[in-house]
């Protein structure tokens, strides 16, 4: 069975304030490393009408295998 991973929530503060969150779910990434990403658009309440464009990502130290190397 397949390990089941949690998601992780990300809050935004400002001046202890929240004005956002974001959601990140389990990744493998490209490299072979292991972890968790999220994406998204946030609002600061600042006069960026649209928001802002963000990313997060959390990669597990060690979660890739070392490359043998040729000797």
């Amino acid at each position: 069975m397949a390990e089941v991973k949690p998601t992780i929530t990300v809050k935004f503060l400002i001046d202890g304030q929240e004005v956002g969150m974001m959601l990140l779910i389990a990744k493998d990434f490209k490299t072979g490393s292991t972890g968790y990403y999220g994406q998204g658009k946030v609002s600061l309440g600042d006069d960026a009408v649209k928001g802002y464009q963000a990313q997060v990502q959390l990669v597990k130290i060690g979660s890739k295998e070392a490359k043998p190397t040729n000797e």
